[in-house]
């Protein structure tokens, strides 16, 4: 039963903070460390992974499909020599910018001079170690993202009002360029390094700060983020493969449909507030949480001891 409520405990915590601008893991972070779940299992996590994946597939499920169509059309026209980036439609340029958002990930996997480790190797160290200072720090510069963005984008549909003289009108470009898509990679790559830096709200925010539309900023984020679930699910599980960790299928089964089902109403509500322009609640989460994390990290790390569990921490 033990295994079953922790299970659905971190099921909830990633389906809700994988989408929502609060960072999936530094909040797991924290869930593990003050549950004390010491080496959580691999295969669960890979099972978490998929559980949201499902999520954001099924809200985007046509999008999803119109750019799997785009991408047979574009390698045709590749292939062929009719393909010309100034004449490309609204789901081809999404398409091809997509790829471009994806290519700064591979900047993870490059060697750290003299330490032995790739750069992605220190999400794991900070998302593992006895401290949550790293966690408190980042959910900080989460905040104050989340809080440029905000800025930014009541600036944009104050001066798309001033423009239409009292009507209604775009605020922010609908198409993303290729420095708009580099850019959101860069900062989706520093996010999956911090646990605490939120995914979803810094590539939000890097669409809002480059002058990107609300809508089509918060779909462009959602939809780079398929690559880097399935991404972090295959290095899990070949990681459990190798691990040969035993297995417990209910705990599985059950933190999957939980964070499936969550991560589904957590992306409704967040499509709903950021069309609304109703990111403050998750600015001052944020910043509240992590000033509270960074007080506790520094109690905790006077004291050795963890003040949820009492577990020394060393």
């Amino acid at each position: 039963m033990q295994e079953i409520l922790e299970a659905i405990v971190q099921g909830v915590v990633q389906g809700a903070t994988e989408f929502l601008p609060v960072s999936s893991s530094g909040h797991l972070s924290l869930a593990q460390h003050f549950m004390g779940v010491q080496n959580t299992s691999l295969l669960f996590n890979v099972m978490l992974h998929i559980g949201t994946l499902a999520a954001v597939v099924l809200v985007y499920r046509r999008l999803i499909l119109r750019l799997l169509l785009a991408l047979v059309s574009l390698v045709r026209d590749v292939f062929t020599g009719r393909f010309k980036w100034s004449a490309m439609d609204p789901d081809r340029n999404l398409l091809v910018m997509l790829i471009l958002g994806l290519v700064p990930l591979f900047l993870l996997f490059l060697p750290v001079p003299g330490t032995g480790m790739r750069v992605k190797d220190y999400a794991d160290l900070w998302g593992t170690d006895s401290t949550i200072l790293v966690e408190g720090v980042a959910l900080l510069a989460t905040s104050v993202l989340l809080l440029a963005a905000h800025l930014k984008s009541r600036a944009m549909t104050a001066a798309a009002a001033n423009r239409a003289h009292g009507g209604s009108q775009q605020a922010g470009r609908r198409r993303f360029t290729a420095a708009d898509a580099l850019t959101v990679g860069v900062v989706q790559c520093v996010a999956a390094v911090f646990p605490g830096l939120s995914r979803s709200g810094s590539t939000l925010s890097a669409g809002l700060l480059r002058g990107i539309n609300r809508q089509t900023a918060l779909d462009y984020s959602f939809v780079l983020g398929i690559p880097a679930i399935v991404a972090a699910a295959g290095l899990e599980l070949l990681d459990a493969v190798k691990a040969q960790e035993a297995v417990q299928v209910a705990p599985l089964l059950v933190g999957m449909v939980v964070s499936a089902v969550v991560g589904f109403f957590a992306i409704k509500l967040l499509r709903w507030m950021v069309s609304s322009n109703k990111l403050i609640p998750f600015v001052v989460y944020t910043a509240v949480l992590g000033a509270a994390v960074i007080v506790v990290a520094v109690i905790e790390q006077n004291t050795g001891v963890n003040l949820v569990t009492g577990v020394p921490l060393w």
